[in-house]
């Protein structure tokens, strides 16, 4: 398996070994029953904690994209990513994550930008 992890990137360590993991089931790189590295074989790989791994395979767990086994490992589901409203979810939350870190660099509370996207979701629009 091969993941690209930047230190510099925005987006947390976590999450880009996450967003890398679902990308490559989506190109089927990654297949159903595929075995991913153990937690601390893939913390030691590209020099992250293993706290940090646990929490993507946790994520990636609760979203049904792979399945653990206590004692064998981590596996790939199959079929989890192939319909059109995952890939788009995907994409959303990767903008949400840049706006979250904007929101958060410029002080910006959670409540006005929840107010914000309750107001466009409900029909209004800046355009």
């Amino acid at each position: 398996m091969n993941l690209i992890i930047s230190n510099n990137s925005e987006i947390p360590i976590y999450e880009q070994i996450k967003y890398s993991i679902k990308s490559q089931i989506r190109d089927n790189t990654l297949k159903e029953g595929d075995l991913l590295p153990s937690i601390r074989t893939l913390a030691k790989d590209i020099r992250v904690s293993v706290m940090t791994v646990k929490k993507a395979y946790d994520e990636l767990e609760n979203e049904g994209c792979i399945k653990t086994i206590h004692g064998k490992g981590s596996f790939i589901c199959g079929g989890i990513l192939s319909d059109d409203k995952e890939k788009v979810l995907l994409t959303i939350e990767k903008d949400i994550v840049s706006i979250v870190n904007t929101c958060k660099e410029n002080n910006i509370k959670k409540d006005e930008i929840i107010h914000l996207i309750n107001y466009l979701y409900e029909g209004e629009n800046y355009e």
